[in-house]
């Protein structure tokens, strides 16, 4: 397996993100840019310029026509992907942290953090998908969730978007209820309808949903990554790693989990590549066995993402640099794990 390296930021990447298709891969970090790369070689396909502070994430609609991000701005943006044109801009009292679109993507939310007496909160808008009038977007959500206690971090929309599932600074995950159909029903959106505490009072720093969302895979400060069941909120799996994980995510057609993180940021000057522990882990997402690890970043890893059909993973790291990595054939034809798996990922 032979990584493309992808040199366009010149800050730490804080999310990469493929479309459904693959073809396409979406980077944001802390210089304040957007990059658009087609996968397969590297090619950087464009730029989204506009926002003024550094964007901390970005989620592309399953047509691939329509891009959100959201920003230390106070700000989260609509896109259109073909031409790089910003079609419209919320503002917002504090950062935007997480942005997502909904299954069926006629919704986004956004996770703002507390700050300057503000509370952190998760609002959720409708979009106009008629591209006449992509323009005209709607500046009231149809949902805003208040967090009185620790502020969510990451979010992410449950199967048929009945429920949105977050993920707090304190480790707790939790699930409310949304339904934009019936407002009025009675049922209090603010009140979460379950909760658990995953990460054992450390800070999730991820959040990905499986391809039929009826799991997800959460990544924390206090080393573990977990798949948690989207319905219960039972925790199914643990990966206990040894430095802390800022990304997991669930290749869609192998049993792995890939996790990535490693040795703090600010203590990587005085730290090897391989102290530091900056590698991709491949975990067996049943027998949680770890299987196999793979180097490359000069630093933390700090986003991982999977191709939607499993062919490849791209990472994005604090040295500013994105990896895409497509695996070998033998990658899908060696045994689960074990030493074929490491043979397949090693270059050939």
């Amino acid at each position: 397996m032979r990584p493309i390296l992808l040199s366009g930021h010149e800050r730490s990447l804080t999310q990469v993100k493929f479309n459904r298709e693959g073809d396409l891969l979406f980077s944001v970090s802390k210089d304040n840019v957007i990059n658009a790369w087609f996968s397969h070689n590297g090619e950087r396909l464009g730029t989204y310029d506009g926002h003024n502070g550094t964007v901390w994430s970005v989620d592309v609609d399953a047509s691939s026509e329509l891009l959100i991000s959201g920003s230390a701005d106070n700000q989260m943006r609509l896109w259109e992907v073909a031409t790089g044109k910003c079609l419209y801009t919320w503002e917002f009292n504090t950062a935007a942290k997480r942005v997502a679109f909904s299954e069926d993507n006629t919704q986004v939310l956004v996770v703002n953090e507390a700050r300057m007496g503000f509370r952190g909160t998760l609002q959720v808008f409708r979009l106009n998908r008629d591209p006449a009038t992509w323009s005209q977007q709607n500046p009231e959500p149809i949902r805003t969730i208040t967090f009185s206690g620790p502020k969510a971090v990451v979010a992410a929309f449950a199967p048929l978007d009945q429920y949105i599932i977050t993920g707090h600074e304190n480790g707790k995950v939790a699930m409310y209820y949304h339904d934009d159909k019936e407002p009025e029903s009675g049922i209090d959106a603010e009140l979460e309808e379950n909760s658990v505490d995953a990460h054992g009072g450390e800070m999730i720093t991820d959040l990905q949903m499986s391809p039929d969302r009826t799991y997800f895979a959460t990544s924390g400060k206090d080393k573990t990554a977990k798949l948690i069941d989207t319905k219960s909120l039972a925790i199914l799996k643990t990966f206990a790693t040894e430095t802390p994980l800022n990304s997991a995510s669930i290749h869609p057609t192998k049993p792995f989990v890939i996790v990535g993180g490693g040795q703090e940021a600010m203590n990587v000057t005085t730290t090897s590549a391989r102290q530091g522990r900056f590698e991709t882990r491949f975990w067996h997402k049943v027998f949680e066995e770890e299987c196999a690890r793979l180097p490359g970043h000069f630093g933390p890893i700090n986003t991982i993402a999977i191709h939607p059909a499993g062919k490849a993973y791209a990472s994005g790291g604090e040295d500013g640099y994105v990896r895409v990595n497509w695996f070998d054939p033998g990658f899908f034809s060696s045994k689960l794990y074990g030493p074929d798996l490491e043979l397949a990922l090693e270059d050939q």
